[in-house]
This record gives C-alpha cells, sequence and structure tokens, in this order.
C-alpha cells in the first residue's frame, strides 16, 4: 500500500495537468448526476433563494465566521503543544489561505498554502506544520461525528451511515495513539526535513475534542439561520442536528478527492441530511447558500488575518526601534 500511494504521488507530481483536468471533468459529472436527480427541486429552491432573507443569511455568514474565528485557535493549541508559537492574525490568515486553496484542482495546495503562511509567519518547521494540519483535521472530524451522533437524540428518522460514520472515527482515534501516531508522524517530517515528533497527550486531546465538539455546535447555528433565511423552520433543538450535517459535509469534502474544495460531494451529503428537518427545496437552497457563504466568509477573514498579521509587524518593529528609526 505504502508503494502504490508513493507511486501515485509521483504520478500525480509529474502530471498536474492532467490530474486538474481529470478533477474538473469528475466534478462535472457529479454536479450535472446530482443536478439531473433534483431536478424537480430546482424551480422551488430558485424560488427560495429569490426570496431569501438577507438579514438571517448575513447572521448566518457572522455564525459562520464565529466558527471560523474559534477553529484557529485550535490550531494554535496544537501548535503550542509542540513548542510552537504563531500570532492569531498569522493563524487565521493561514487558515483562510488554505481553505480557499481547496477550490484549485491538484489536492496538494490546502496544506502547501497553509506551510507557506505559517513559514511567512515564521514557522519554518514544514514536516510539523503538516502533522499539525493532520491532527486538527483528524481532531475535528472526530468531534464532528460525536456532535452529529449525539444530535440524533434529538432527530429521528435521519438517513444516514451512521455505523459507517462511527468506525471512520474509531480508524481516526486508533491513529492519534501513540504507538501508530509517533511512528508515522514522525516519518512525515523527517521526510519534510523536520525531526520526530511526540504525540499529544490524551488529556490535550480530550481538551481539543471537546473545544472543536463547541465550534460544530457554533457552525450548527449559522446553517440553522441559513436554513431560515430560505423559508425552513427546524427549530433550536436542532441546532447541534445542523453542526452535525456541517461536519459531515466537510468530512465528505475532505474524502472527495476528485472535488476541489469538495464542490458537489460536499453539497449531495448536506441536502440529504437536512431533508430529516426541512423539505426538498429548502434544503437545496440552504446548501447553496451554505456554499456561497462560506467561500465570501473565508475571503473576508483572509483579510482581515492579513490586517492583524500586518498590524502585529507594525508594532513589533516599533517596539524595537520606539523613535521610529531603522
Amino acid at each position: 500500500m505504502p508503494r502504490f500511494i508513493s507511486s501515485t504521488v509521483a504520478f500525480a507530481r509529474r502530471h498536474p495537468r492532467g490530474v486538474a483536468a481529470a478533477q474538473i471533468v469528475a466534478v462535472a459529472v457529479f454536479v450535472g448526476a446530482a443536478l439531473w436527480a433534483i431536478s424537480g427541486e430546482l424551480d422551488a429552491a430558485s424560488d427560495r433563494l429569490a426570496e431569501a432573507n438577507v438579514l438571517e443569511f448575513f447572521l448566518g455568514c457572522a455564525a459562520i465566521a464565529a466558527y471560523y474565528l474559534l477553529f484557529v485557535v485550535g490550531w494554535m493549541i496544537i501548535l503550542a503543544a509542540w513548542g510552537v508559537r504563531i500570532g492569531y492574525g498569522a493563524a487565521l490568515q493561514a487558515e483562510m489561505v488554505s481553505m480557499l486553496a481547496k477550490y484549485v484542482p491538484g489536492g496538494i495546495w490546502t496544506p502547501a498554502a497553509r506551510v507557506v503562511a505559517a513559514r511567512r509567519a515564521g514557522v519554518t518547521n514544514t514536516g510539523l506544520v503538516t502533522a499539525s494540519i493532520l491532527v486538527e483535521a483528524a481532531l475535528s472530524a472526530i468531534a464532528g461525528v460525536l456532535v452529529f451522533v449525539v444530535s440524533l437524540t434529538w432527530v429521528g428518522d435521519v438517513n444516514a451511515h451512521v455505523p459507517a460514520l462511527i468506525a471512520f472515527a474509531a480508524l481516526l482515534v486508533a491513529a492519534l495513539h501513540p504507538r501508530i501516531f509517533e511512528p508515522a508522524a514522525s516519518w512525515v517530517t523527517t521526510k519534510l526535513g523536520g525531526t520526530r515528533i511526540r504525540p499529544l497527550p490524551w488529556p490535550r486531546i480530550a481538551l481539543l475534542l471537546a473545544y472543536y465538539s463547541f465550534t460544530w455546535v457554533v457552525g450548527g447555528v449559522g446553517l440553522f439561520l441559513l436554513v431560515r433565511s430560505v423559508g425552513g423552520d427546524p427549530g433550536l433543538a436542532a441546532i447541534p442536528f445542523l453542526g452535525g450535517v456541517g461536519a459531515v459535509g466537510a468530512i465528505v469534502a475532505v474524502l472527495s478527492v476528485f472535488a476541489p474544495s469538495g464542490l458537489g460531494p460536499r453539497e449531495a451529503s448536506m441536502y440529504a441530511l437536512l431533508l430529516a428537518v426541512t423539505s426538498p427545496a429548502i434544503a437545496l437552497g440552504a446548501v447553496a447558500l451554505n456554499r456561497l457563504a462560506i467561500t465570501i466568509v473565508e475571503v473576508l477573514l483572509l483579510v482581515v488575518g492579513g490586517l492583524l498579521l500586518r498590524r502585529r509587524q507594525q508594532r513589533d518593529k516599533l517596539a524595537v526601534a520606539p523613535d521610529g528609526s531603522a
């Protein structure tokens, strides 16, 4: 299996344009098939979007922004556990650059963009940054599955492959076990010019899981408001479930390597789950607005992160030269 993975990576590096073209074709086929399958709901969904409540849409964007702003802190905690300090502005900018890089076909741009952004902020250990990205993704996914499964207590009749989700989360938990994580992560870091890396202690992992679970609930508030903006009324009790829906969508996006940023598969999975709390037309309108909202928020937060980073750099310069001289 490692040889197969190495061969696949090598092929992708030799033929980046071919890989990108294949991704674009795959996304086009998937989206076309999905649109054909729900063609009967397109007109109704279009009407919902045309009549969307603008205030609730922007409130939903604000809640999604809050989710991202909180999410960044989790990455900072992971880096701090390995002795790496990074400013909030730099961390925010690095996160948003990597989020937007998901839209670029090729698959490698998401971690590469984060590594480059972190390097500009002074974090030059490429292997450690790469390992932190993998840990962040694993912990966030586990927390998302936890939120989703617990939320099913309040929301019944959900068409979801719960055993598969639980098995996926269990696999990630196993990957974080010291006997597996340390040699695997150290192999990655040494290949990238770094040193061996120690696993996170279980108390730190438990804290991060609780924290990421909270962020998914905040994300659920955002999706709740987007559903309401197109005429839905899922009720406040559905917010944890909606957070879990967002988490499942994010997991599908990561696993859908053929689709840049999970475009298509993410929306399809969220649409199917939203049918448990709303109508097909509203679910379709909500997932369309969700894609629009997360893209707008990621761009705006990238700008905010850049401004915060620039402000800190200027403050550091003034601290070195209080009189303003070089």
